[in-house]
């Protein structure tokens, strides 16, 4: 992989897209899922984001589906150690939160689902403020000295508990946070841009972020007078109703015009240039749209064109 990126302090090498894991079992059947997974890694794709709680929310659901369709694409492969396999605790209706106990259990849980002995990077999914730090790092620590998970990370986390949390690890020797997954986008920046990009740049953590096109409104596939047939069409369609939802889209399509990409490609380009973000996080519910964030790999953008995308989405 020419593209590959370094992941924070870790020795992983990943390709600088990210594919989400949220649409298997939900969006995306079996058969589905399996060839957006076959398609991702024959472009030389390796990174692959998942939650144990994937996806509870569906009707008839309970939680895992992800990871169950996820492991049984890596047996029917047999391409396991080609992957760095990134998943979730604190989300699970049967493992909800973030005690030592819990961290543990639901750990080996995933690892039951996903048919592997190790989960290359395991992220806190939603920090839990009444656990102490102290708990949460000391249980992933556990982890890490009995070979089940190789890295941690945390999403959706204060700067502040970030920090108490890195401070921790390095005064008392374990394992430390090499990653953070943060809501982040061209109109999505005040969810990190300051105090917790500031830390993580620092600290030398490296950002996933996470709604990487928005629900899909930096696909440009939302526009005026225009019905949209998705689960998140709500979500996405409110961008248009705001002047920086409306100028990101008309810089996106001017810049995508003189590279003759994708708006998406372009939007994740502009992600994947700023600073600390190794790889955004993106899903596709079909192989067809595939392309569009796999592009991210070879568009370079220039610095102008990042500014102008800066401006636009002030």
């Amino acid at each position: 992989m020419t593209s590959a990126r370094k992941l924070g302090s870790s020795d992983l090498e990943v390709f600088p897209l990210a594919l989400g894991g949220n649409v298997f079992g939900w969006t995306a059947d079996r058969a589905g899922s399996f060839a957006v997974l076959d398609a991702y890694t024959a472009a030389g794709g390796n990174f692959v984001d998942t939650a144990d709680s994937y996806s509870a929310w569906v009707d008839g659901n309970s939680g895992g589906e992800s990871e169950t369709v996820l492991g049984a694409w890596l047996a029917a492969r047999g391409n396991r150690d080609d992957v760095v396999l990134a998943t979730k605790v604190s989300q699970h209706p049967e493992y909800p939160g973030l005690s030592a106990a819990n961290i543990k259990a639901a750990a080996d849980a995933s690892l039951r689902r996903l048919g592997t002995d190790h989960i290359d990077l395991y992220y806190t999914h939603f920090d839990k403020p009444e656990v102490p730090v102290e708990e949460i790092v000391g249980a992933l620590d556990e982890l890490v000295r009995a070979g089940k998970v190789r890295y941690i990370a945390a999403s959706n986390i204060s700067a502040e508990r970030l920090a108490a949390s890195l401070e921790f690890s390095d005064r008392e020797g374990l394992a430390r946070y090499v990653a953070l997954q943060p809501h982040y986008n061209l109109v999505s920046r005040d969810t990190y841009e300051g105090e917790l990009r500031d830390l993580a740049e620092r600290a030398g953590l490296a950002a996933v972020p996470y709604y990487a096109l928005a629900s899909g409104f930096l696909t440009g596939k939302y526009r005026p007078g225009t019905a949209v047939d998705s689960p998140r069409a709500g979500g996405a369609a409110r961008h248009l109703e705001t002047g920086r939802g409306r100028r990101v889209l008309a810089a996106l399509d001017e810049i995508a015009e003189a590279h003759d990409a994708p708006v998406a490609t372009v939007a994740l380009a502009w992600l994947a240039a700023q600073p600390t973000v190794a790889a955004p996080i993106a899903s596709a519910r079909t192989v067809e749209q595939l392309p569009a964030l796999l592009g991210v790999a070879e568009l370079d953008l220039t610095a102008d064109e990042v500014a102008r995308l800066t401006r636009a989405s002030a």
